[in-house]
Protein backbone atom coordinates (compact mmCIF):
# COMPACT_ATOMS: atom_id res chain seq x y z
CA UNK A 1 0.00 0.00 0.00
CA UNK A 2 1.51 3.34 -1.01
CA UNK A 3 1.37 6.59 0.96
CA UNK A 4 -1.46 8.14 -1.08
CA UNK A 5 -3.56 5.03 -0.66
CA UNK A 6 -2.84 4.94 3.08
CA UNK A 7 -3.87 8.58 3.41
CA UNK A 8 -7.13 7.96 1.51
CA UNK A 9 -7.95 4.97 3.72
CA UNK A 10 -7.27 7.03 6.86
CA UNK A 11 -9.48 9.82 5.52
CA UNK A 12 -12.25 7.30 4.82
CA UNK A 13 -11.97 5.91 8.33
CA UNK A 14 -12.11 9.41 9.83
CA UNK A 15 -15.10 10.44 7.68
CA UNK A 16 -17.02 7.31 8.67
CA UNK A 17 -16.22 7.87 12.35
CA UNK A 18 -17.24 11.51 12.21
CA UNK A 19 -20.59 10.76 10.63
CA UNK A 20 -21.62 7.49 12.31
CA UNK A 21 -19.56 7.08 15.49
CA UNK A 22 -22.44 8.03 17.80
CA UNK A 23 -24.35 4.94 16.72
CA UNK A 24 -21.61 2.70 15.32
CA UNK A 25 -18.42 3.40 17.32
CA UNK A 26 -16.17 1.02 15.38
CA UNK A 27 -17.50 1.57 11.87
CA UNK A 28 -14.39 3.38 10.58
CA UNK A 29 -11.68 0.98 11.61
CA UNK A 30 -13.99 -2.02 11.25
CA UNK A 31 -15.03 -1.33 7.67
CA UNK A 32 -11.58 -0.20 6.52
CA UNK A 33 -9.92 -3.24 8.13
CA UNK A 34 -12.39 -5.68 6.59
CA UNK A 35 -12.48 -4.07 3.16
CA UNK A 36 -8.81 -3.36 2.60
CA UNK A 37 -7.23 -6.18 4.59
CA UNK A 38 -9.54 -9.17 4.53
CA UNK A 39 -11.47 -8.62 1.32
CA UNK A 40 -9.01 -7.03 -1.11
CA UNK A 41 -6.12 -9.26 -0.05
CA UNK A 42 -7.95 -12.53 -0.75
CA UNK A 43 -6.21 -14.94 -3.14
CA UNK A 44 -7.44 -15.52 -6.66
CA UNK A 45 -7.27 -12.04 -8.18
CA UNK A 46 -4.52 -9.47 -7.99
CA UNK A 47 -5.26 -6.04 -6.55
CA UNK A 48 -5.24 -4.33 -9.95
CA UNK A 49 -8.00 -6.60 -11.28
CA UNK A 50 -10.00 -6.26 -8.05
CA UNK A 51 -9.82 -2.48 -8.30
CA UNK A 52 -10.86 -2.45 -11.97
CA UNK A 53 -13.85 -4.64 -11.08
CA UNK A 54 -14.72 -2.31 -8.19
CA UNK A 55 -14.58 0.72 -10.48
CA UNK A 56 -16.87 -0.95 -13.03
CA UNK A 57 -19.42 -2.01 -10.41
CA UNK A 58 -19.46 1.37 -8.68
CA UNK A 59 -19.93 3.12 -12.02
CA UNK A 60 -22.79 0.74 -12.83
CA UNK A 61 -24.50 1.60 -9.55
CA UNK A 62 -24.72 5.22 -10.63
CA UNK A 63 -24.01 8.64 -9.20
CA UNK A 64 -25.00 7.72 -5.64
CA UNK A 65 -21.63 5.94 -5.40
CA UNK A 66 -19.54 8.82 -6.76
CA UNK A 67 -17.39 9.27 -3.60
CA UNK A 68 -16.58 5.55 -3.55
CA UNK A 69 -15.99 5.54 -7.31
CA UNK A 70 -13.50 8.41 -7.00
CA UNK A 71 -11.61 6.60 -4.24
CA UNK A 72 -11.50 3.35 -6.19
CA UNK A 73 -10.37 5.04 -9.42
CA UNK A 74 -7.45 6.57 -7.51
CA UNK A 75 -6.68 3.26 -5.84
CA UNK A 76 -6.86 1.43 -9.18
CA UNK A 77 -4.35 3.84 -10.69
CA UNK A 78 -2.10 3.29 -7.67
CA UNK A 79 -2.47 -0.48 -8.16
CA UNK A 80 -1.15 -0.21 -11.72
CA UNK A 81 -4.31 0.12 -13.79
CA UNK A 82 -3.94 2.46 -16.74
CA UNK A 83 -6.37 5.25 -17.51
CA UNK A 84 -7.26 3.42 -20.70
CA UNK A 85 -8.08 0.20 -18.81
CA UNK A 86 -10.31 2.09 -16.41
CA UNK A 87 -12.06 3.97 -19.21
CA UNK A 88 -12.69 0.68 -21.06
CA UNK A 89 -14.04 -1.00 -17.92
CA UNK A 90 -16.40 1.90 -17.29
CA UNK A 91 -17.48 2.01 -20.94
CA UNK A 92 -18.17 -1.74 -20.86
CA UNK A 93 -20.80 -1.33 -18.13
CA UNK A 94 -22.90 0.82 -20.46
CA UNK A 95 -24.17 -2.33 -22.17
CA UNK A 96 -25.67 -3.66 -18.93
CA UNK A 97 -26.12 -0.64 -16.67
CA UNK A 98 -27.07 1.90 -19.31
CA UNK A 99 -25.23 4.65 -21.14
CA UNK A 100 -26.03 7.33 -18.54
CA UNK A 101 -24.20 5.30 -15.88
CA UNK A 102 -21.24 4.80 -18.24
CA UNK A 103 -21.06 8.50 -19.19
CA UNK A 104 -21.33 9.59 -15.55
CA UNK A 105 -18.62 7.08 -14.62
CA UNK A 106 -16.38 8.36 -17.41
CA UNK A 107 -16.95 11.95 -16.28
CA UNK A 108 -15.92 10.99 -12.75
CA UNK A 109 -12.86 9.18 -14.09
CA UNK A 110 -11.83 12.25 -16.11
CA UNK A 111 -12.11 14.40 -12.99
CA UNK A 112 -9.88 12.00 -11.04
CA UNK A 113 -7.39 11.71 -13.94
CA UNK A 114 -7.11 15.50 -14.11
CA UNK A 115 -6.70 15.84 -10.34
CA UNK A 116 -4.03 13.12 -10.28
CA UNK A 117 -2.15 14.89 -13.09
CA UNK A 118 -1.99 18.20 -11.22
Amino acid sequence: MNDKSSIRKKELEEALNKKYKQYLPDIGPGLVEWLFKEHYERPGLDIKIRKIISVAVLAALGNQTKPQLRLNISDALDAGASKEELAEAIWQIGIYAGMPAAINGLNTALQVFNEEAS
